[in-house]
């Protein structure tokens, strides 16, 4: 056990986000993205029964987003015609307002496919059980 981890964050998870460096991106996944696939050339860490608020919410406790660009927090936009809403975005900006004084600032969206294209980059995707549609998040760290 260490003190000031957040419980949620697995052994795995903290060795990872320890590994990671500067400009590198981790992917907090809903429970519908292909994590395993896109995440064939990086690590995958599974986070079964925990949604993606309150995993970003423990890993931006840790993990400083980029400063070096404007915007290191990326989602996956909504298809055009879709008619899904995304409540959930919301929570994303009040949780990096947090910890971020840029808050709502530090968000882009990137197309669909775009979007997994650049996951396939990701040093980590983690794969959570998130039921919210279009609620992954892309974050680009920073330095301490």
């Amino acid at each position: 056990m260490l003190k000031n981890v957040p419980a949620i964050i697995s052994p795995d998870l903290l060795k990872i986000l320890c590994e990671m460096g500067h400009s590198d991106r981790i992917v907090i996944a809903d429970g519908n993205f292909p994590s395993e696939s896109m995440g064939a050339d990086c690590y995958v860490i599974r986070a079964d029964g925990h949604g993606v608020v309150e995993i970003l919410d423990a890993i931006l406790e840790l993990f400083p987003l980029d400063t070096y660009c404007d915007k290191p927090v990326s989602l996956m936009e909504v298809v055009p015609g879709d008619p899904v809403k995304t409540p959930i975005w919301d929570e994303y900006k009040q949780v990096v307002a947090k910890h971020d004084p840029r808050g709502a600032d530090c968000f882009t969206n990137i197309e669909r496919f775009a979007f997994y294209e650049e996951a396939k980059k990701a040093y980590c995707i983690i794969a959570t059980s998130e039921k919210a549609l279009y609620a992954n998040i892309m974050l680009q760290k920073g330095v301490v």
